[in-house]
């Protein structure tokens, strides 16, 4: 689930609130169509953007709690310019209504979830900051490994854990249009996982992406040893190796996860 919306679903659990969601865009404006913020009395779950745009909207939503729930949704018109402190230079319709835990099953079904897939095989250093860093990003992250004790007793709310031996045997399932990274502690598994996912994009063709983490030197071994077994230059060409955008050098964990990040965020 994603981060934004377990923390709704929580907030709900205690205190009715006020959704607030972009209804229409005309021009520039700070985010898209169908963005949301969640405005209780203490907290606020999500954002539209920010700036004074967003002050108004908290300010608005915070007078509805005290009002009825029954007087119907509000749509309230703001002009980007600068009698809101703004130069986005277009103008903004927020709609303003009044949600509670009764109205979850709606919000399940309403509320844009733009949470991309991702496989991650690997649990070592690089896979625990990667985890980290897409935390707060719009990734459902199936996290898998070979050893089941590798995991952490707390996961962000977009993790979810899968212990898998073999380890490529969990690529058969995976759901369609998933992006995967390969960075598990052996190379003998990483090649296992890398067979997997292009015999299943020679079946299904319905892969979006697959990284692998490692040198030049490393990807030129597996690719003899994948073309031995029957894989073609074609076929090889689908697979990313090094990974991470362009002109980021650091080895840390942490940097490497950053760059992993950013490509994954180019991706269509």
């Amino acid at each position: 689930m994603p981060r934004h919306t377990a923390e709704l679903w929580n907030q709900l659990q205690h205190a009715p609130g006020v959704l607030v969601t972009v209804a229409s865009v005309e021009g520039s404006g700070p985010r898209e169509v169908g963005a949301w913020m969640a405005v209780f009395p203490q907290t606020l779950v999500n954002t539209i953007g920010g700036g004074h745009l967003e002050f108004q909207a908290i300010a608005e939503g915070r007078s509805l709690l005290s009002s009825s729930p029954h007087e119907g949704a509000l749509v309230n018109r703001y002009a980007l310019g600068p009698a809101l402190g703004q130069c986005c230079g277009g103008v903004v319709h927020l709609k303003f209504e009044h949600i509670s835990q009764t109205d979850m099953p709606m919000l399940r079904q309403r509320l844009p979830n733009q949470a991309k897939p991702l496989a991650l095989f690997g649990g070592g250093h690089v896979g625990h900051a990667l985890v980290n860093v897409l935390s707060s990003l719009p990734f459902q992250v199936q996290w898998i490994d070979s050893r089941d004790e590798i995991f952490p007793a707390q996961l962000p709310a977009n993790v979810v854990c899968d212990h898998s031996d073999p380890v490529h045997a969990a690529v058969e399932a995976l759901p369609s249009g998933v992006s995967v990274l390969i960075m598990s502690f052996s190379h003998a598994e990483d090649l296992d996982v890398v067979a997997a996912c292009l015999k299943r994009q020679r079946l299904q063709g319905d892969l979006k992406f697959v990284g692998l983490i490692g040198s030049k030197t490393k990807w030129a071994t597996f690719q003899h040893r994948l073309e031995a077994k029957g894989f073609s230059a074609e076929e090889l060409a689908f697979i990313t190796c090094p990974i991470g955008v362009e002109g980021i050098h650091g080895k840390e964990p942490e940097v490497i996860a950053v760059a992993v990040a950013a490509q994954l965020l180019q991706q269509d």
